[in-house]
């Protein structure tokens, strides 16, 4: 497996893709892309299977005075995950999840108007589904996506990412149909040092791609 740098989440999404328009799939279906870093990824894939191109939203939920550590992560509409491992071994209390959960949903509220305008969910039942994001660390908010889109009952789920830490992608894969990555290095550190550009994505940006790709045909 190569580990050189990507150049950007762009050329990342083009390397994926490139993967995936190998694979037979028995009918077109959805990219959802988790936002933001995911929807550069996601739209290049998008762009050349000719499948739509939407969003799941999910957050992370981060310790107490150590945000950048998941404890777990919620996604819409109504699934929460939680790691009660490293709940009980760091000692956080009902009160302080409860108090990151609802700060999370208000970003996740917000996100919404944002992105989706009044939107609904887009019509994924019946329908592979390819979930994107533009790295893997310890996969809380993939796992919580993928737990809330099996609800709404796919014909199938195949994760995809560029850069992955082994055994979190291990446990994703066993959770859905198929799973795709680029890179999965032993020692993965930040996902940013994995990529040459990794500049933040901002809502402008994600409403933009989901204006030019959300009705690709």
């Amino acid at each position: 497996m190569n580990l050189s740098r990507l150049y950007d989440r762009t050329q990342a999404g083009q390397r994926l893709a490139d993967q995936l328009v190998a694979q037979t799939f028995s009918m077109p279906g959805w990219v959802i892309a988790l936002p933001r870093g995911g929807v550069p990824v996601g739209a290049e894939i998008a762009r050349r299977l000719h499948w739509p191109l939407d969003i799941w939203l999910v957050r992370k939920l981060g310790v107490p005075d150590q945000p950048e550590l998941a404890m777990g992560a919620i996604a819409a509409p109504n699934t929460q995950i939680l790691n009660q491992a490293l709940i009980q071994r760091l000692e956080i209390s009902s009160a302080q999840i409860q108090a990151t959960v609802q700060a999370e949903l208000q970003e996740l509220q917000r996100r919404d108007k944002c992105y989706r305008g009044g939107r609904s969910l887009p019509p994924i039942q019946g329908k592979p589904v390819i979930v994107v994001d533009d790295g893997v660390a310890t996969g809380a908010t993939f796992q919580a996506a993928i737990a809330a889109i099996k609800t709404f009952q796919p014909l199938s789920i195949t994760a995809v990412a560029p850069v992955v830490a082994p055994s979190s992608w291990r446990t994703i894969s066993t959770k859905v149909d198929a799973s795709f990555c680029l890179m999965a290095p032993p020692a993965l550190g930040s996902i940013s040092q994995w990529y040459e550009h990794f500049e933040a994505v901002d809502d402008a940006t994600v409403s933009q791609y989901l204006a030019s790709y959300r009705n690709v045909e």
